[in-house]
């Protein structure tokens, strides 16, 4: 589907609607494409984030490891807008 701007501002829940349902929406501001509204593919809540960081943790201490390294597991740590948790 695509959409100008100016006509998305008014229909914005119904293009999340159709986002959910898997379809792509283009932005276009005079009539050239400039944005793309699409369905979130791997996205991890942050609940889900949590749940996975208190196994990992558990499951180090268990092993009696230094936990996760920093490299590995510190999107854990943070929501979806990169505040901590």
């Amino acid at each position: 589907m695509e959409i100008a701007i100016n006509e998305a501002k008014g229909k914005l829940s119904a293009l999340i609607n159709a986002a959910l349902k898997g379809e792509k929406i283009l932005l276009t501001k005079h009539g050239k494409p400039v944005a793309e509204i699409k369905p979130l593919t791997g996205f991890i809540s942050v609940a889900e984030k949590k749940k996975a960081l208190v196994g990992i943790l558990t499951s180090s201490k268990a092993k009696k490891t230094s936990g996760a390294s920093a490299a590995t597991a510190d999107h854990f740590l943070y929501d979806e807008t990169g505040m901590p948790l």
